[in-house]
């Protein structure tokens, strides 16, 4: 059996899960999340507590069982406390300001780069305008913006400037040595 697999979920007070068939919504205090998962995985419901079993050993089953667990387990945590992931900005002169449910980003381009949020996602800069918060319900959401708004400009490998997960380490490389002092040709 999967480790992952095998262990139930807690529902929590004021959260109602409904599964019809291999369909399954969750509604929380936060909002509601609706996923399909695979035909095979049974899902039970019983005394608060959500289980996923599998019905054979088999190679594909086993893949799915852990994953249909903890797809299940971040819905629940969504709807009951939600996700966020931070991003910084470093470099001299950039920076991110809120204009209105966007973020407009000045990190070194001729341009500034306009974010308008995916829906259910919620974006916040702190006031030194060099943090973002990105939070929402899905998991899965929360992490794609999180790494489309990264994507506009990744830290650079030499000073390290740009857009990174907070508490992100960047190996920076060393730059070019430069001429060693009197090691020129024809001395």
């Amino acid at each position: 059996m999967s480790r992952i697999g095998r262990m139930p979920i807690t529902v929590p007070s004021g959260v109602t899960v409904n599964i019809n068939q291999n369909t399954v919504s969750v509604k929380g205090p936060k909002g509601e999340l609706k996923r399909t998962f695979n035909q095979d995985m049974k899902l039970t419901l019983e005394d608060g507590r959500l289980e996923v079993a599998r019905p054979s050993d088999n190679k594909e089953h086993r893949a799915v069982h852990g994953l249909t667990r903890s797809l299940l387990a971040s819905m629940v945590e969504g709807v009951t406390k939600g996700f966020e992931k931070s991003l910084e900005i470093v470099g001299v002169g950039f920076r991110a300001d809120k204009d209105g449910d966007n973020i407009i980003l000045r990190v070194g381009f001729t341009h500034t780069v306009n974010i308008k949020p995916r829906p259910g996602i919620t974006l916040d800069v702190d006031a030194k305008n060099v943090n973002i918060k990105v939070s929402g319900i899905d998991k899965e959401v929360v992490g794609q913006m999180a790494a489309e708004i990264r994507r506009i400009r990744p830290p650079d490998a030499y000073k390290g400037k740009g857009v990174r997960y907070a508490g992100e380490v960047v190996k920076l490389k060393p730059g070019k040595a430069g001429k060693a002092v009197g090691g020129g040709k024809g001395k």
